[in-house]
């Protein structure tokens, strides 16, 4: 989930577990060992690991499909998570959010330092790639800012950050916003950095994130186009940043639509 490649193989993998899981507790019981049904700690546990196989399925399929969005059931204008999401999804939150934890605190990336050489340095939980504007995860919180603007590109984290404007857009991790989305969060951006700093996050501030940023420097004037804003405004600031073949295609598609286009009317 921090790669921005294939990141849906993780829910693959927890759907496969979970399926081997359940299948190992049921075919134990049916070759014999019948007591096994009496014990109701096993029979909850057998049927926990069979939900979590068919949800952490479901999600890897909507990953691909780049649907559902809305399933989870986070809040567009305030960015909370209600408690049945938790409750009813909670083989795919207890993961994420195990996982997106040990990911924030043991990440590291490589940068160059003074004396030329590449060294590993952890990663920041936000990083302001230019003056007022930051790149950054879902523990940004703990950098104690208040924001001019946020825009959050989770679906699986509550917002914990305070703000003056807030925008969602919600996006599985490793996919990226759409091109109408793009130029609404960076309209929104270029808004709000007006009254001090903007923060663009998603879970880990390496992907979603980094499109959206690139957009945000293009509608803002700082870069003519989309590559450059990436080579030469993000990644000098937080070498860990990166996009896939998805956000380039996204982007790309942005710029053609909302810069270009409009350039030659």
């Amino acid at each position: 989930m921090g790669a921005v490649h294939g990141v849906y193989l993780k829910y693959v993998g927890l759907s496969a577990v979970s399926g081997l899981g359940f299948y190992l507790m049921d075919g134990s019981a049916t070759l014999g060992e019948r007591r096994l049904a009496s014990d109701m700690r096993l029979v909850a546990a057998a049927g926990v690991l069979g939900y979590s196989c068919l949800l952490n399925g479901l999600i890897a399929v909507l990953f691909k499909l780049e649907k559902g969005m809305g399933l989870i059931g986070k809040d567009p204008k305030t960015g909370q998570i209600p408690l049945w999401s938790y409750m009813f999804f909670f083989p795919f939150h207890l993961p994420t959010m195990t996982y997106t934890a040990i990911h924030t605190r043991s990440g590291t990336m490589k940068v160059k330092g003074k004396d030329g050489k590449t060294k590993k340095v952890p990663v920041p939980v936000a990083s302001e790639v230019q003056p007022g504007w930051w790149v950054g995860g879902c523990y940004g919180h703990e950098l104690g800012k208040d924001w001019s603007g946020i825009i959050d590109l989770t679906v699986e984290f509550p917002e914990k950050m305070k703000t003056k404007s807030y925008l969602s857009v919600p996006t599985w991790d490793g996919v990226p916003a759409t091109p109408e989305q793009l130029e609404e969060a960076a309209i929104f951006g270029v808004e709000a950095r007006k009254g001090g700093d903007v923060m663009v996050h998603c879970a880990h501030g390496r992907g979603r994130s980094t499109t959206v940023m690139c957009a945000c420097l293009v509608k803002a004037g700082l870069y003519e186009t989309w590559q450059e804003a990436f080579e030469k405004g993000v990644k000098p600031g937080r070498a860990c940043c990166k996009l896939n073949g998805l956000m380039r295609k996204a982007l790309t598609a942005w710029q053609e639509q909302y810069v270009n286009g409009k350039k030659a009317q």
